[in-house]
């Protein structure tokens, strides 16, 4: 949850430090200086008016970012993927390059590419196809 009200009161109000502040609010010193930078950017004067709430003013403060709060990502088709690393010359990453040139604004990062992978992958049911004994093992 974001403190910015109280980072924005213990500046102005307090006359609180940087540091001061985020040792009062057990946030990280980057954060206070992060928010009261873009406080001062976003023309943020102190007191804020009463009827600004902290949802809103994280939309003052970080306007690039979605108003839903959640990011939607294009899914790989993973089938699909799968059969094409059947093929020895085909690798994750030549794959991923390849979703990512159609989905440049909404694809996933490749670690989380590959992540996603193994987690299908995980899920997909084994064949129960007879176990073959090897060298010294006997016939049950």
């Amino acid at each position: 949850m974001r403190k910015i009200k109280d980072i924005l009161r213990h500046r102005h109000e307090a006359g609180l430090s940087y540091r001061g502040i985020a040792q009062s609010l057990s946030i990280g010193y980057g954060t206070a200086v992060d928010y009261l930078t873009r406080a001062k950017q976003a023309g943020l004067s102190w007191p804020i008016p009463e009827d600004l709430c902290e949802r809103d003013l994280g939309r003052l403060l970080f306007p690039t970012q979605p108003v839903t709060g959640q990011r939607r990502f294009a899914e790989p088709d993973f089938p699909a993927i799968h059969l094409e690393l059947k093929n020895k010359t085909m690798t994750k990453q030549l794959l991923w390059q390849e979703y990512r040139q159609q989905h440049p604004e909404d694809g996933y990062s490749y670690a989380q590419f590959c992540h996603r992978y193994n987690e299908w992958l995980g899920r997909q049911q084994r064949s129960h196809a007879p176990v073959t004994p090897g060298r010294g093992e006997a016939v049950r």
